[in-house]
């Protein structure tokens, strides 16, 4: 089996998922009611959070991280 990078954002999203799953499994097995005016946004939060974390982490690995290259400048 090939081994493949690790993948933030994947990762990120699965586990808000499941933790969401778990939530409403476990409100529904107490008689409870999640509500959903915080789950949407907060889930939003979490899932944009986890695709800058990944984006930060391909461009790290690439490295392409905004350090200046002295040897190239316009005015000399």
């Amino acid at each position: 089996m090939r081994k493949h990078q690790f993948d933030l954002y994947a990762l990120v999203a699965g586990g808000l998922f499941t933790a969401l799953a778990v939530l409403y499994l476990v409100a529904s097995l107490n008689d409870r009611e999640v509500n959903s005016r915080f789950v949407l946004p907060l889930a939003l939060i979490v899932l944009g959070a986890g695709g800058l974390g990944g984006a930060l982490v391909a461009v790290s690995r690439r490295g392409r991280g905004g350090a200046r290259d002295d040897d190239h400048t316009l005015d000399g």
